[in-house]
C-alpha cells in the first residue's frame, strides 16, 4: 500500500483519520501513529493556544517511526483564532496541516518555511487548481460520501476530475469504512484516503458512549443532511430529535440569509448556536441527540480501539 501520500508523510499506509470537530484528541491519533498511518486534529478542538502547544508537544513526544500527525485549520473570517493557532504549529512543529474553509494562500505560505506540509479541502475542480496553484502539497478531495459538511460530487467522480486536470497527490474523503473501500479509492486514482466516522466508535474517542453506540447501532440508510445545524447542510444520524425538529432551513431562517447585509452576521450566529448544540450531544446525554456521522458507519459493528479499528482498514 505504498503511494505519494505515504513517501509524503513517510506512513506505512496511505490512511489520514481525518480531523473530526470535538471527536479527535491526542490518544486517538497516538494510536494512529502507532498503527503505521496519520492523524489530524481540528486546531479548535483546544479552547487556548496553551492548550494547542501542549497538545503538540505530547504529540511529538508521542510520534513513532511510521507514523505522523497534524492539525485542520479553519482559515477563513469565522475563524477568529486562525493567525494564533497557524503561529503556535509553526512554532512548535507538526507533520502536515489540513485547511478548511477559506483560502490557504498564507497557511501555505506560513507552513512551507518550517517545513510543514499543507494539505487542502476541495469538493471541486475549480478551487482544486486555485490551491494547487499556491503550492498546496496534497489535495482532501471531500466527495459526497464524507460526514459532516460533505461535497456534492461522487468518490469516481471527483477523484478522476482532480486526477486528470492536476498534478498534486489526491486524498479521498468520504465513504471508507473497511479495506475494500480504500482499495476502490485507490483504484479510482487516489493516493490515499482520510477516514472520520468509523473512528468515532472508538475506546480512545473523548465523546459520550451513546454517541459511539449510535453509530454502532444506526447505518448508511439512517445518514440525512441537514440545514438545521450550523447554516451549511451537514450530515448526520436520523435520530428522533433529528426528525422532530426538522432538517430545512425555516422561513426566516431563509428570509435573513436572502438578506446581504444580515447574511454573514446570521451564519456566524447560527454557526456558533449549531456548534454549542453539536458539543452538548457529544460530550454528555441529551435528548437534544445531534450527532454528526458519515454513511460509513455502516461497517461499524462495535465499539473498538483505534488500533482495531486501523487494522480492519488495512487488512
Amino acid at each position: 500500500m505504498q503511494t505519494k501520500l505515504t513517501e509524503l508523510l513517510n506512513i506505512k499506509y496511505p490512511v489520514i483519520q481525518a480531523p473530526m470537530f470535538l471527536v479527535s484528541n491526542v490518544a486517538m491519533v497516538t494510536e494512529a501513529m502507532k498503527s503505521g498511518i496519520a492523524g489530524c486534529i481540528p486546531a479548535l478542538n483546544y479552547r487556548t493556544l496553551e492548550e494547542l502547544r501542549a497538545a503538540i508537544k505530547v504529540l511529538k513526544t508521542n510520534k513513532v517511526e511510521g507514523g505522523s500527525f497534524g492539525f485542520n485549520l479553519i482559515v477563513n473570517k469565522s475563524n477568529i483564532k486562525y493567525k494564533g493557532q497557524l503561529e503556535v504549529l509553526c512554532e512548535e512543529g507538526c507533520d502536515f496541516i489540513i485547511t478548511s474553509l477559506g483560502s490557504p494562500e498564507e497557511t501555505i505560505r506560513q507552513a512551507h518555511k518550517v517545513g510543514i506540509k499543507v494539505f487542502c479541502d476541495v469538493t471541486d475542480l475549480k478551487f482544486a487548481k486555485k490551491v494547487e496553484g499556491l503550492g498546496a502539497d496534497a489535495l482532501i478531495a471531500v466527495n459526497n460520501e464524507a460526514g459532516g459538511h460533505r461535497g456534492n460530487l461522487s468518490p469516481k467522480d471527483l477523484i478522476k476530475q482532480l486526477k486528470d486536470n492536476c498534478s498534486i497527490p489526491v486524498i479521498s474523503a468520504g465513504g471508507v469504512g473497511c479495506k475494500a473501500d480504500i482499495d476502490k479509492m485507490l483504484s479510482y486514482g487516489a493516493e490515499g484516503v482520510s477516514v472520520g466516522s468509523p473512528f468515532i466508535a472508538s475506546i480512545e474517542a473523548n465523546v459520550t458512549e451513546e454517541y459511539k453506540q449510535a453509530c454502532v447501532d444506526y447505518g448508511a440508510d439512517d445518514i440525512v443532511m441537514t440545514e438545521r445545524i450550523s447554516g451549511t447542510p451537514c450530515t448526520v444520524i436520523n435520530t428522533p430529535y433529528v426528525q422532530k425538529i426538522g432538517t430545512k432551513a425555516t422561513w426566516i431562517e431563509n428570509l435573513l440569509n436572502k438578506n446581504r447585509k444580515l447574511k454573514k452576521w446570521v451564519k456566524m450566529v447560527r454557526f456558533s448556536i449549531g456548534m454549542k448544540a453539536t458539543e452538548k450531544a457529544a460530550k454528555k446525554a441529551t435528548y437534544k441527540t445531534v450527532w454528526v456521522a458519515g454513511p460509513s458507519i455502516e461497517h461499524t459493528k462495535e465499539i473498538l480501539p483505534v488500533k482495531d479499528i486501523v487494522a480492519k482498514l488495512i487488512v
